[in-house]
């Protein structure tokens, strides 16, 4: 069946969903899942001895043979080095899409009719260019390249976010971005003013300052002891990353460790966790006004704030984004999933293009700024928001109902070799 692929490779994972035609139409866009039992694979490549590439987390631990966060890197003029030899960044997320493209063609037994992959908000022509460069050496020619603030705004559109002028809160595991998206005359959406971000801050962040405390507990309670710094830090991380998404969803939890000593449970509250990150999350959220602001409006001038990036499922950034703008919150079930499932949606446009149709409000007056993007064609909906006088000051953050597909196992090594 004809599908187009939306794909979001993030610093620290790459997400991917397919849309698939029905009709005239196409159908709600579903997760690939691409790791075992999870949608999303870490965007980590390994090289091995005989020259090809493996995507996700190594078997062994080789940091010279290792490559992780190359996708902020790419613009960079000094390259990476991956077994010894130097190797451009944009190589390596050209490499990243193939995997993915290969992985899903694979599954749906043909190739897409149209990709569109996201990219950060910052990125100017220079970068887009370098990539696009990258792809086409790897034969990857039908790919769109889209700011993600675009793309999730889209993909908000499709569960019925009806507004025009939005901000975007995209925090993921290591980057924080903030930008502007609104809807053009032709119903489309296009990035505008200034986009910011923090850089690096993110999910890992939240992790490291999680193990500090449970490292800091642990001293409290094993004094002469092995000392805390000498526990294993890789299974404390793992473990905390485990704990912070068990958290956005339960009040308490144990952090569970094997140690020298024996095994070990830290007991965590929600708050205790909240306390630990509060001055990283109100720092993005201070950001996002300023970024408004930039922008020569307001927050009560937007339509809303449409949150992405699989940190933003921490229930402090909803309360502290909805506390700061007085309009209604946007989060999907998984907003690690937004920007894939949004590019999806903009490559059935790329393939079927809506028709030309006027919007029913005029957009926020122009911005310019590096920030300025491509426009997506987007569905179009009505403005709804009235503005004569002060909106309710704590608007209800809505969640768009869970529904993905099925999990299935996709296998993780690949075997392309590495031109030279």
């Amino acid at each position: 069946m004809p599908y187009v692929l939306g794909m979001d490779i993030g610093s620290t994972s790459t997400v991917a969903a397919v849309a698939r035609r029905r009709g005239e139409t196409w159908a709600r866009p579903e997760v690939v899942p691409l790791d075992a039992g999870s949608p999303a694979v870490p965007s980590v490549l390994h090289l091995l001895p005989d020259g090809s590439l493996t995507v996700g987390e190594p078997t062994t631990d080789d940091p010279g043979r290792t490559t992780r966060d190359f996708v902020r890197r790419v613009g960079d003029d000094v390259p990476l080095l991956l077994g010894g030899e130097p190797c451009p960044p944009e190589n390596l997320v050209a490499e990243l899409t193939a995997w993915v493209v290969e992985r899903v063609s694979a599954r749906e037994g043909e190739f897409a009719e149209a990709i569109v992959l996201s990219h950060p908000a910052a990125w100017g022509a220079h970068r887009r260019d370098l990539l696009h460069r990258a792809l086409w050496h790897l034969d990857l020619r039908n790919v769109t390249l889209l700011p993600r603030p675009v793309t999730v705004a889209e993909s908000h559109a499709a569960r019925g976010f009806p507004g025009t002028t939005a901000a975007v809160y995209a925090l993921g595991g290591s980057t924080f971005e903030a930008a502007l998206v609104r809807r053009t005359p032709r119903g489309t959406y296009e990035a505008f003013g200034l986009p910011q971000g923090l850089d690096p801050l993110g999910g890992t962040d939240f992790d490291e300052a999680l193990a500090e405390h449970v490292r800091t507990l642990l001293g409290r309670e094993l004094t002469g002891t092995a000392r805390p710094e000498t526990y294993p830090l890789r299974g404390l991380l793992r473990e905390c990353d485990r704990v912070k998404r068990e958290l956005s969803v339960a009040t308490e939890t144990d952090v569970m460790l094997t140690l020298p000593t024996g095994p070990v449970r830290v007991p965590l509250t929600r708050t205790q966790f909240e306390d630990l990150i509060r001055p990283a999350v109100r720092a993005t959220v201070d950001l996002l006004v300023r970024t408004v602001h930039s922008a020569g409006l307001t927050p009560a001038q937007l339509d809303g704030v449409l949150l992405a990036g699989g940190s933003a499922r921490i229930p402090l950034v909803t309360e502290l984004v909805a506390a700061a703008f007085p309009v209604p919150v946007e989060v999907e079930p998984d907003p690690q999933l937004t920007a894939a499932t949004g590019a999806a949606l903009a490559a059935g446009q790329v393939v079927s293009p809506r028709p030309r149709r006027p919007v029913s409000a005029p957009p926020a007056t122009p911005v310019s700024g590096a920030g300025a993007a491509p426009a997506v064609p987007a569905r179009h909906h009505e403005h709804h928001h009235a503005r004569h006088g002060e909106p309710p000051p704590r608007p209800p953050v809505r969640i768009s109902p869970l529904n993905l597909p099925k999990a299935s196992r996709l296998a993780l090594a690949r075997g392309r070799g590495r031109e030279g």
